[in-house]
């Protein structure tokens, strides 16, 4: 499997020399912002200083996985975290129906269940293009 950091061969778009994030490291920052949360270690907000991100949280991911992860690489990798829960967050708002192939690892539901799903979705973007439209004005 190689190294636990590993430099993206720039095949989809990104800048020389950007590190990806591998399923171990991801699993494992996702372990350790657990943790740190369970520590209290939040401020006010509910959110970690990058101050904390950067000397109990990425210090231990690097020493632990060899790696080099910067706060601004840690900053993406919740915005990733961030997306992939609201989208799974919206899906199970219509969970009436849906399930998961272990298999195929993707979601399933009847056809039915789907197109209300995506009929939610876009009245969503169109609500929000909307309101943008209005700010405007």
């Amino acid at each position: 499997m190689g190294d636990a950091c590993q430099e993206n061969d720039n095949s989809k778009g990104k800048a020389a020399g950007y590190k990806t994030w591998t399923i171990d490291e991801s699993n494992e920052l996702l372990n350790l912002m657990v943790d740190a949360a369970k520590r209290g270690w939040r401020d006010s907000n509910g959110l970690f200083t990058k101050v904390t991100v950067e000397k109990k949280i990425l210090h231990v991911l690097n020493e632990k996985l060899g790696c080099q992860k910067t706060h601004p690489q840690y900053l993406s990798r919740l915005k990733w975290f961030k997306t992939r829960y609201n989208n799974y967050s919206k899906l199970m708002l219509f969970n009436s129906g849906f399930g998961w192939d272990p298999v195929t690892k993707q979601f399933t539901a009847p056809n039915e269940d789907w197109e209300e799903y995506f009929k939610y979705i876009i009245l969503t973007k169109v609500i929000v293009r909307t309101l943008l439209e209005i700010m405007m004005i």
